[in-house]
């Protein structure tokens, strides 16, 4: 099953939130309004915006007061891809010329900064302090899980706890934010607002990991950037964690990072194949399908509808993606 089919009955909603998205990051600033517009035409699951969506099913569900809190975290997650590019150095997403790549370092950064403003500027319309106060403590989270990946990088000695709290800022917290907004917007009871915040960030957690396994599974074409491009940007994560554990690994790594200059693409390759044939990946994987089976018990406390169904065949999909 595709994604997309997973919810189809918000097919309209999202459509009309795709249409704001784009009225967001309309800029009378010729390049600026060019680099937004790539960005957002670049496409991408809007998963965050999807999690919004469902968990206001839970309550009253209002679309013209959701659609601000749905699209002001996808701008969010956007302006976040756009600084990550430039941290990575990556010319590549989707498969598609990064901002950074078609422009500059400057212009990149400015974009996101830009981006991250009509969030803001958009979520103003929420009227509910809490609202305000967990998306504020969301994006404060995000930047320092920004700034532990960049201390963090060519740093072979690290310890899982260390990744965990990581990718807890990178990801999970801005999807279990996007569940947990959902539910207060629409007046859920406190009950299901809990199992809705719990519920994403579990799923959020699996999906790092799976994506963090893909990056050394999937084909290029399937990533639509060079596979392996977190290694070789010098981020540790949990399959390079495990494999790490076999002294062999761990010493021609450290070697290869040891001169930032001699990290590339074919230098890095036969780590690369290591990592594939050890444990690694089976591991990482196991740690996944934990996170996963407490996404789906979160579900368990709610009570029974379409929207239910779809946040449980999310997992799902999620928990199954080719690796």
């Amino acid at each position: 099953m595709k994604l997309a089919k997973t919810y189809a009955f918000l097919k309209k909603d999202l459509s009309l939130i795709e249409d704001a998205l784009e009225v967001s990051v309309y800029a009378d600033q010729e390049i600026l309004n060019e680099a937004s517009l790539q960005l957002l035409k670049a496409g991408g699951k809007r998963l965050r915006p999807v999690f919004v969506l469902l968990a206001s099913k839970f309550g009253d569900y209002n679309l013209e007061k959701i659609k601000n809190v749905a699209s002001s975290l996808e701008l969010i997650h956007m302006a976040s891809l756009v600084h990550d590019d430039v941290i990575d150095n990556s010319d590549l997403r989707r498969g598609k010329p990064t901002v950074k790549a078609k422009w500059d370092n400057q212009v990149a950064m400015l974009t996101g900064d830009y981006i991250f403003a009509k969030a803001l500027q958009q979520f103003t319309e929420i009227e509910e302090p809490r609202a305000h106060q967990i998306l504020s403590h969301t994006m404060i989270e995000l930047t320092i899980g920004e700034i532990e990946q960049i201390k963090d990088k060519y740093k072979v000695d690290q310890n899982f706890r260390n990744y965990l709290k990581r990718i807890k800022r990178k990801t999970a917290l801005l999807i279990s934010s996007s569940c947990q907004l959902g539910a207060i917007v629409a007046n859920t009871d406190n009950k299901s607002e809990k199992a809705l915040f719990r519920y994403g960030y579990y799923m959020g957690m699996s999906y790092q990991i799976i994506d963090d396994i893909l990056d050394f599974t999937a084909s290029e074409k399937e990533l639509g950037k060079p596979a392996g491009s977190d290694l070789i940007n010098g981020n540790i994560t949990l399959p390079v964690l495990y494999a790490l554990e076999d002294p062999l690994i761990h010493k021609e790594l450290t070697n290869l990072f040891s001169n930032k200059k001699q990290v590339t693409s074919d230098a890095i390759k036969p780590i690369i194949s290591k990592i594939i044939s050890s444990n690694a990946i089976e591991k990482a994987k196991k740690v996944s399908d934990m996170y996963l089976q407490k996404a789906y018990e979160s579900l368990q406390l709610l009570p029974n509808n379409q929207a239910k169904e779809s946040l449980e065949n999310i997992a799902n999909y999620i928990g199954n993606r080719k690796i």
